[in-house]
């Protein structure tokens, strides 16, 4: 029973990693860089979603990048990467 809860918490960490860094070839992002660097470094995002509060004020934006077989998702307040999630397909 012990290895059946030990191999999904393994599956389950291996699918989704939040980070506070992504590297993308040589170059690096970390939460708190600005938003220009990170498109600079990986480009356009696939996606640019809002990220709003219950009222319907917006916080943020998620971005969102397809890369190698993972979902890359960055999280956008004030101008600055607040946090970094990746994912595989």
């Amino acid at each position: 029973m012990r290895f059946l809860i030990l191999a999904a918490g393994l599956l389950a960490a291996s699918l989704a990693s939040a980070a506070d860094t992504y590297r993308s070839g040589s170059r690096v992002i970390t939460v708190g860089d600005s938003a220009a660097k990170l498109t600079q470094i990986v480009g356009t995002p696939t996606i640019k979603e809002p990220i709003e509060t219950k009222q319907g004020g917006q916080v943020g934006e998620r971005w969102q990048y397809a890369v190698d077989g993972k979902t890359v998702t960055f999280e956008i307040r004030d101008g600055k990467v607040y946090s970094i999630d990746e994912r595989r397909d």
